[in-house]
């Protein structure tokens, strides 16, 4: 694997009441913005507050990107993560999880689609 690894995680919180619910969400979000510039590697974080209100949505998503497998391998028993994790304890009652290697914006195989769009020439 090369290149840089996108970090995606949902989480459902719990709360009795919809103000409970809002105060974790917003806990939630803090606390993961709370982590940059205190973990190797971690290069990018993005914390989202659902905002549809559905009952199959999750709550929040953290996008985040790490340089390298290695750097986010390190992070899941990094103390500021560790600390996160307890900090926000039984908060969470689901948890979703994606990484994959990020590709560069002009994937090369969709040159050829987006040659045919005339977007390379356009600089889309």
């Amino acid at each position: 694997m090369t290149g840089p690894v996108r970090h995606i995680v949902m989480w459902r919180v719990g709360g009795d009441t919809r103000e409970a619910r809002a105060a974790a969400r917003l806990k939630v979000k803090r606390a993961f913005e709370g982590l940059r510039g205190r973990v190797r590697g971690l290069t990018h974080v993005e914390v989202g507050i659902d905002i549809s209100d559905v009952d199959y949505a999750c709550d929040v998503v953290l996008v985040s990107e790490f340089e390298t497998q290695a750097d986010l391998e390190a992070y899941a028993t990094h103390p500021e993560h560790l600390r996160v994790r307890q900090e926000l304890g039984d908060l969470r009652i689901a948890r979703f999880q994606v990484d994959y290697v990020a590709e560069s914006a002009a994937s090369p195989a969709l040159e050829p689609e987006r040659a045919s769009r005339g977007e390379l020439l356009a600089g889309a």
